[in-house]
């Protein structure tokens, strides 16, 4: 008789992971989370509370979902033996997405995917979700980890996760209100946050690169600077909004991922309009010109990569100096960009 153990999936192995992750998971929970019983079928939230310290009430109210992952980043944090961070990474690649049309993060959702469960190892990428969650006030209302070793070899394993928010109808912010005049306020990244991991991982081969070694120019092990966490910027954004609770400033956002600055910027323009943007308004962070001189042109780079660059703002010309106080109380360091001139739904450097 052939048992599912010796298939490879331990089922109480399974159980013990569930019971491993509570604290993790209950971290995050805030008023809205309605209590039950951990490792029950799905989670609940309240979208309304109306208890008066943390009063929550929509009169239209939009939800709001996303789904990404970390990609290739995962190889290098398991050839590091460092899971800490890529949880981070994970929420971040969401609810950055996320805010960008304005809404509040409410909850998310994992799903880890390996070659066989080993509690111990993994519950280092479960704590990092919940620092993220916990930076981007949202709830880790629940998760699936599947053990599937038929399909991933000894060591190796994949992260998506899923985030759900609200914005109310009216309070959407979709791009459309975007016209000629417009400024480009952005955040910095931390790096290279969670795109293009497949490029660099060939160029640091290519370059016969070790990872533990602190090579000039970058101030830190080349380790370190790849596996620096995705920003969250959920903070940011909801400071400039509440700011402005009646005046409708911000006219679009965009979230700098894979594509860089042309294909994320093009995304939130309406057909009318040209992003054009400073290219001496920034410098990128060391880590990138080091990847660029294994091998490949500063043209792909900014194809491929965020280039220093994390978050977008577009704004009303007029509130552009207030917008920038705002994020610099907030302890941002923003950048004046840009702006938008007339055009055809194209970014464009000078």
């Amino acid at each position: 008789m052939i048992t599912y153990k010796q298939t490879g999936v331990d089922v109480r192995a399974g159980a013990r992971w569930v019971a491993a992750i509570e604290a993790a998971m209950t971290s995050t929970y805030g008023p809205r989370v309605c209590k039950h019983k951990h490792g029950g079928f799905a989670g609940l939230f309240r979208l309304d509370y109306d208890e008066q310290i943390f009063r929550r009430n929509y009169r239209k109210p939009v939800l709001v979902g996303c789904t990404d992952g970390v990609g290739t980043k995962v190889l290098l944090a398991t050839e590091m033996n460092r899971l800490s961070t890529i949880g981070i990474d994970l929420v971040a690649m969401n609810v950055n997405d996320l805010v960008t049309c304005g809404a509040e993060p409410l909850f998310f959702l994992d799903y880890l995917a390996v070659h066989k469960l080993d509690p111990k190892h993994l519950q280092d990428v479960i704590e990092g979700v919940a620092t993220g969650c916990r930076e981007a006030g949202c709830a880790l209302l629940g998760g699936e980890t599947a053990e599937m070793p038929d399909l991933y070899t000894p060591g190796n394993f994949d992260l998506a996760g899923f985030a759900v928010g609200v914005v109310e109808h009216h309070r959407v912010i979709d791009g459309s209100r975007v016209s000629r005049g417009d400024v480009l306020i952005a955040l910095p990244s931390s790096g290279i946050h969670s795109n293009g991991y497949s490029l660099v991982r060939r160029l640091i081969a290519k370059g016969r690169c070790k990872l533990d070694r602190v090579y000039d120019g970058i101030g830190e092990s080349l380790g370190d600077a790849l596996l620096r966490p995705t920003r969250i910027y959920v903070n940011a954004v909801h400071r400039v909004l509440k700011a402005y609770r009646v005046k409708r400033v911000v006219t679009a956002m965009a979230h700098i991922t894979g594509g860089g600055l042309r294909e994320n910027i093009a995304r939130v323009l309406p057909d009318r309009c040209d992003a054009v943007i400073n290219r001496s308004s920034w410098r990128p962070q060391p880590i990138f010109d080091f990847i660029r001189r294994l091998g490949t042109t500063r043209s792909e780079m900014f194809k491929v990569f965020n280039m220093g660059i994390g978050f977008v703002f577009v704004v009303r010309p007029y509130f552009a100096q207030g917008v920038m106080r705002v994020l610099r109380r907030a302890g941002e360091q923003p950048i004046r960009l840009g702006n938008i001139q007339r055009g055809t739904g194209r970014v464009r450097f000078r």
